[in-house]
């Protein structure tokens, strides 16, 4: 076969399967597709098929994990029923996360007094939002409100090589001002390092962890390795008694 024609099936090859590989991962609503780099986006995709794929990421329903030994956390994914139990002062919180309704048990007692059972629940889903977003960041590449950059190769920390994405937000979360660039791994296609940016146009890093030790729970990888820091007992389960997040 004549030397062109090979290359031109080969990249008819490849583009074939970027495009699969994009239709098995539909970004969510608002995700500014327009105005991220196509590269970033492919590796998004390349990421969450390493992770174990879109298919097993949305067939995952209950997960649970301590957040740093501040906070045990059990997530029901398809009802955004979560609940928060802080292990050292013994508050339990448990909120929906889509509409702010639950309860909360702080000090021995129900809190029932409608401003403060607002407060407690609000702090409830924003500390989900903060730490689910350490434990599952690596499927939300093409999160609604997100923009993706490629920003070439680097080296991480560990002197592994990676592609670096630049992750920035629009209306969503928290602290939308936040940004990341998030180092996908040139051999496996895992995330292995993220660095932070308390303001997505701060020249360095607020701080800069590894992503290490993936394990397979379900049929998904994750990582709590995150250096000096760990996530802890992850959990990923088919079935929970409804008691886990209606009972203290």
């Amino acid at each position: 076969m004549p030397t062109l024609a090979l290359a031109s099936l080969l990249l008819l090859g490849f583009a074939a399967e970027a495009q699969r590989t994009a239709s098995d991962n539909p970004p969510m609503p608002d995700f500014n597709l327009a105005g991220s780099d196509p590269k970033a986006v492919q590796i998004a995709d390349e990421v969450m098929a390493a992770q174990g794929g879109r298919q097993n990421w949305d067939a995952t329903r209950y997960l649970a994990w301590n957040f740093f030994g501040v906070r045990n956390l059990t997530w029901d994914k398809y009802t955004g029923n979560v609940r928060v139990d802080y292990v050292k002062n013994n508050t339990k919180i448990m909120v929906n996360v889509n509409d702010l309704k639950g309860k909360v048990f702080k000090d021995g007692v129900e809190v029932t007094q409608p401003d403060s059972l607002k407060k407690y629940l609000t702090e409830g889903r924003n500390a989900w939002i903060n730490d689910s977003y350490w434990l599952v960041m690596p499927f939300k590449l093409k999160d609604s409100g997100v923009t993706l950059k490629y920003l070439g190769e680097d080296t991480t920390q560990t002197g592994g090589r990676a592609d670096v994405l630049q992750l920035t937000f629009q209306n969503v979360g928290v602290t939308p001002e936040n940004g990341y660039r998030v180092y996908v791994d040139k051999g496996t296609r895992l995330v292995s390092q993220f660095a932070y940016y308390k303001k997505a146009d701060n020249p360095t890093p607020d701080f800069v962890m590894p992503w290490q030790d993936y394990q397979t729970y379900g049929k998904i990888k994750l990582s709590g390795d995150r250096g000096q820091r760990k996530l802890t007992d992850i959990k990923v389960m088919d079935k929970m008694p409804e008691s886990a997040f209606t009972a203290f």
